[in-house]
């Protein structure tokens, strides 16, 4: 079993409790990566999108991002915690995003953004969907260096198995109360788990981004690279949640579904049923 390295979550210390954070690193590459891409998309030709129309996007997605990741976490993951406490809803510091939040707080925004500049809401989708796998694959390696959303329990004899030591507390627990586990607990101070960050970093990140970049490349009908992502982002969500730990307060749900895949479900749908609709209605679409 490979222990998790335990990194620092600051990565560039500055005045006393101010520093600057891996997570924050991670938020600030993404961006980078949605304009180095973006404007990549811009010099290939094709689309109505200019350098500045994109900077001003990026301001956009990213007021969408964090609204909507913090509220989508609140109201799907936490909403009773933050009833008790609507203060704590501020303390972004402390972590709590959904992604399911963020895309909703992002299709706010590009429709904002579309409007602003009259245009069509699925041609700024267009655009967009190629942009933004990297920066979710950029997300998770966050996650991953902070040691947090691990995976579930496999066999320490497995070669992806990892101990989480930021998990030894929730370990402790489970050990308590399954002999196999507190054998080994006993052995390693920990329980193995999937390295499900890495999993998500793979799928919703990498590969998502290869499938639809390379199918944004030839017309298109509008609005089917923003369903291609849709769906392809809840597929792959789908099945790394079965690898990932669900969240301790809301555990499995649903024909023992996690909150992650309950919340992908409709994505998967709607991507399939959207993709098919815009494929029979429109004729190919260029520029974007």
């Amino acid at each position: 079993m490979i222990i998790h390295p335990n990194f620092d979550p600051i990565a560039i210390p500055i005045y006393g409790n101010f520093a600057i954070r891996w997570y924050a690193l991670s938020y600030i590459v993404a961006f980078m990566l949605f304009i180095w891409l973006g404007r990549r998309r811009i010099k290939a030709g094709n689309t109505v999108f200019t350098h500045e129309m994109l900077d001003n996007l990026l301001t956009y997605g990213v007021v969408g991002v964090i609204l909507g990741g913090r509220l989508g976490y609140i109201l799907f993951y936490n909403f009773q915690e933050y009833l008790a406490n609507p203060l704590a809803a501020l303390k972004i510091w402390e972590g709590g995003m959904s992604f399911h939040g963020g895309f909703l707080g992002v299709l706010a925004a590009c429709f904002l953004f579309a409007q602003k500049h009259k245009l069509r809401f699925w041609q700024v989708m267009d655009f967009v969907a190629p942009l933004v796998p990297t920066g979710l694959a950029s997300g998770r390696i966050g996650n991953f260096i902070n040691g947090e959303l691990w995976g579930r329990v496999t066999n320490p004899n497995a070669f992806w198995a990892m101990g989480f030591p930021q998990a030894q507390q929730t370990d402790a627990v489970l050990a308590n109360n399954n002999p196999q586990y507190t054998e080994w607990f006993l052995q390693y101070t920990m329980l193995p788990r999937h390295p499900s960050q890495l999993y998500q970093f793979a799928l919703e990140g990498m590969t998502l981004f290869v499938i639809v970049w390379w199918f944004a490349k030839k017309p298109r009908p509008e609005g089917q690279i923003a369903m291609l992502f849709l769906g392809g982002y809840g597929l792959f969500r789908f099945i790394a949640e079965f690898a990932r730990e669900p969240d301790a307060h809301l555990g499995l749900l649903f024909f023992q579904l996690s909150m992650g895949q309950i919340l992908s479900l409709p994505m998967i749908i709607l991507g399939l049923i959207g993709f098919m609709y815009f494929g029979k209605k429109n004729k190919l679409s260029y520029p974007i």
